[in-house]
């Protein structure tokens, strides 16, 4: 049996950048960035009020009915928003998709705003009779999943990757492996994140925040030597996930091969970023794909403007692309960090370069600290063909993935 090739054949975004592809096409290419204040952050008790400012998705009764629209959580709204946008592109309509089997998995860490409204309720009002019927599905870890397979008729694989900043990343990975080993022939994929005050809170508290609210579209500064601290950001990045004769048997417009996922544990301290952890998940995703380290054009970093977390992902760059050609970059220096979309969503970013050739600039990369300083990082947009990437994500507890998806 021949090795069964795995694409990409539909993608959608609702993101800080955009809520549509070609909006954060341009977006990309420009180096806009989508962070902003939020004043009710700094009222709420936060230190930082920056955040990636997303709009709202408008879900009315003619989209969903009421009984559905009231168990969707922030983030499943957003992922219900570029999920439409990834099958639209895929062509799968509801006709197709009830009579085919077609898989889900999304990256999702936390639903914590129905969780503490619930809270509320009951503090006031001591009758969960008042709590209605849909915060539970709301806040479960797995609402993302639970309400797109219920939505959209989705009959195959279906559950939730909860691994912190890592999420999305490693759902691609999980539905790319199912689909090679022959396990399912479609899987719609990403990662959903909410935006909401009560969801950072606690991240707040932790100190991780820039605090640069004076010019909120340069606080967020991955390699830079005067970062003070990542962005919160969010929103949901979708991806069709496809064997690849499959997809050429149903006529699909293909969009690139996903050739290799990497992923390691650091095994160490709960927030501690590792050098040597990057490196494995980064040559693992190398070596599935059967590709070197010299035939990569970009490289997306997961880089989120902390200190550590970008000293040893550059350490790790250094080590394993030192001296080679790929351009690197952190689109988190627009997006802000959209922590457990951000690994769907970069590889959408990486798409739109791949196809449109150029490579997003690291903006606000004003002088590289001295761990970046040897890196071929792109501090201006570059006009160049991308023809293979490597996207990577770390998250705390130690875990890592890397993803390489290559033109088709």
């Amino acid at each position: 049996m021949m090795a069964r090739r795995v694409v990409v054949t539909g993608m959608g975004i609702w993101s800080c950048l955009g809520t549509d592809l070609e909006k954060v096409r341009e977006s990309l290419h420009k180096g806009i960035s989508g962070i902003g204040l939020d004043k009710d952050r700094l009222a709420y008790g936060y230190r930082s009020g920056l955040t990636g400012i997303v709009e709202k998705p408008v879900i009315t009764k003619k989209d969903l009915d009421r009984h559905t629209r009231a168990c969707l959580s922030e983030e499943a709204e957003y992922a219900y928003m570029a999920s439409r946008q990834a099958l639209q592109m895929a062509g799968v309509d509801d006709a197709y998709l009830l009579q085919n089997e077609v898989g889900c998995i999304f990256g999702n860490d936390s639903s914590a705003k129905p969780v503490i409204e619930a809270a509320k309720i009951m503090d006031e009002k001591h009758d969960s009779a008042m709590l209605g019927y849909g915060l539970i599905f709301q806040a479960m870890n797995s609402t993302v999943n639970m309400n797109l397979s219920t939505i959209f008729h989705l009959r195959g694989v279906n559950f939730t990757v909860s691994a912190a900043c890592a999420s999305g990343s490693h759902s691609i990975g999980l539905a790319y492996m199912l689909i090679k080993q022959g396990l399912q022939d479609m899987v719609l994929c990403g990662g959903a994140q909410e935006t909401n005050y009560y969801s950072m809170a606690s991240f707040d508290a932790l100190g991780a925040f820039s605090v640069r609210m004076d010019e909120p579209s340069k606080a967020s500064r991955p390699f830079d030597k005067n970062r003070d601290g990542l962005i919160p950001s969010g929103g949901a990045a979708a991806l069709m996930v496809e064997e690849y004769e499959h997809a050429k048997a149903r006529g699909a417009d293909i969009l690139c091969e996903i050739a290799g996922y990497g992923f390691s544990s650091n095994g160490g301290g709960i927030s501690q970023p590792s050098d040597e952890g990057c490196f494995i998940a980064m040559k693992r995703a190398l070596t599935d794909a059967g590709l070197l380290p010299e035939e990569i054009d970009y490289i997306n970093a997961h880089a989120t403007s902390t200190k550590q977390g970008d000293m040893y992902e550059a350490m790790a760059l250094q080590r394993l692309f030192g001296g080679k050609k790929a351009w690197i970059s952190s689109t988190k220096s627009m997006t802000g960090h959209e922590c457990w979309m951000a690994g769907a969503s970069e590889l959408v970013y990486s798409i739109l370069m791949m196809r449109n050739g150029f490579v997003a600039p690291n903006i606000n990369l004003e002088e590289p600290d001295e761990y970046a300083q040897g890196l071929h990082l792109a501090t201006e947009t570059v006009e160049t063909p991308v023809k293979t990437v490597l996207s990577n994500s770390f998250g705390f507890g130690g875990t890592n993935s890397a993803l390489v998806i290559k033109e088709i």
